[in-house]
């Protein structure tokens, strides 16, 4: 009976490596099939990726489309002579005057002073943050237009025929295009770009 009892405490080892190893062969076995789904499965992952950042290409091109377009709208109503308003026009430096005197206007002609203004520097808002993401920050977008506005009214009040410089029309142009970046410009970018990373 001793005998029999130490075959039997012999052979249980041998029987616990045995589950052991049939319990880890399982365990391969049911691990095989996710390790061969993934990778079939980034596929759609990739493909969408793709998508993605056709999109995105197609939605900056068509941004700098845009630009482009605009620069030279800009430049036509900006840069054009007016051999009629000469000696009518005169050099503002002081910010709010000739505001002052839009106001004073009768209604369609303030409209079309301060409106056409606004109008002319919202491209910038909306249109730099796609071209660029570093144009997501509001500074950078508001000081390239005062920057590119203050240069065309520079120009004009020097170089062409019927125009003078205006300080006012920089204001209103940069207020523009701080509203079209707060209305279109940031969420645009946004979903071309996605987030800021801070």
């Amino acid at each position: 009976m001793a005998e029999r009892s130490e075959e039997r405490g012999d052979d249980a080892p041998a029987d616990d490596a045995g589950v052991v190893a049939a319990t880890e062969m399982a365990g391969a076995d049911d691990r095989a099939p996710a390790d061969s789904s993934d990778g079939h499965g980034g596929g759609p992952g990739r493909l969408r990726r793709f998508g993605l950042a056709v999109l995105r290409a197609v939605v900056v091109l068509a941004a700098f489309a845009g630009m482009v377009a605009f620069a030279v709208a800009l430049a036509r109503i900006t840069l054009t002579p007016v051999p009629g308003a000469v000696g009518h026009t005169h050099t503002n430096l002081e910010p709010g005057w000739s505001l002052k005197f839009y106001l004073d206007a009768p209604a369609r002609e303030a409209i079309q002073q301060v409106g056409g203004n606004l109008v002319l520097g919202a491209p910038f808002g909306f249109l730099l943050p796609v071209l660029y993401p570093g144009f997501r920050r509001i500074v950078r977008t508001v000081v390239l237009t005062a920057l590119v506005m203050l240069l065309v009214e520079t120009v004009q009040g020097a170089l062409v025929s019927g125009r003078a410089f205006d300080i006012d029309d920089v204001i209103l142009n940069t207020t523009g295009a701080l509203i079209g970046y707060l209305l279109l410009g940031r969420r645009i970018s946004r979903a071309v770009h996605g987030r800021r990373r801070r």
